[in-house]
């Protein structure tokens, strides 16, 4: 029996009520091209089994490789929290915003967790370095548009960090049978 994504979410929700065990020696690293095969793996798995992504189709690895290397070449930070197993945990980076040149200094940022890795402060350590090394990087704004159903937690963390909600748009998007609409948040640096 298939689940909706509402109860997925609740389920998981649930089982983030046990105490978080440690993650030991978690690193906050910039992210490699040889990292896209696990970022990936992580992306993937949100487009198929929740309403955090508006993405459909499952990513492949070429346009993986294609954003990781366009982050890059507009030298802005691409991260990723890496276990003391070598694995990767999460990732986060930030993308502009829009093309236009009058938003060259405003950014998207965008930020993913293994599943058995959320509620373990990870997501925390990964935006603390996100928002320090976009600073260092001369952005200016971050924005983060979030799905208004099924993100709660990520829309919680951007508000511990002084995210401040700037808006919905309704029904903007419609993904497993349903419409669902946006969340934008926005930081000054």
């Amino acid at each position: 029996m298939a689940l909706d994504s509402e109860t997925r979410w609740r389920l998981a929700r649930k089982a983030k009520l046990k105490p978080a065990e440690p993650v030991a020696e978690t690193i906050i690293r910039a992210a490699l091209e040889t990292d896209m095969v696990q970022v990936l793996d992580i992306y993937n798995y949100y487009i198929q089994n929740s309403v955090v992504t508006f993405d459909i189709d499952p990513m492949t690895l070429s346009a993986w490789i294609e954003k990781y290397r366009w982050v890059q070449g507009l030298q802005l930070p691409f991260l990723v929290a890496v276990g003391s197993d070598g694995n990767i945990l999460g990732f986060a980076y930030v993308a502009p915003w829009r093309q236009k040149a009058a938003f060259k200094r405003t950014v998207e940022d965008s930020i993913y967790l293994r599943p058995a890795a959320t509620g373990k402060r990870i997501g925390t350590r990964l935006m603390e370095a996100l928002i320090e090394q976009s600073r260092a990087s001369g952005v200016k704004e971050i924005v983060a548009v979030i799905s208004d159903k099924g993100a709660e937690s990520s829309i919680a963390l951007h508000e511990t960090f002084g995210f401040k909600n700037q808006g919905h748009l309704a029904k903007v998007g419609f993904k497993f049978g349903r419409w669902l609409g946006t969340v934008l948040l926005q930081k000054s640096l």
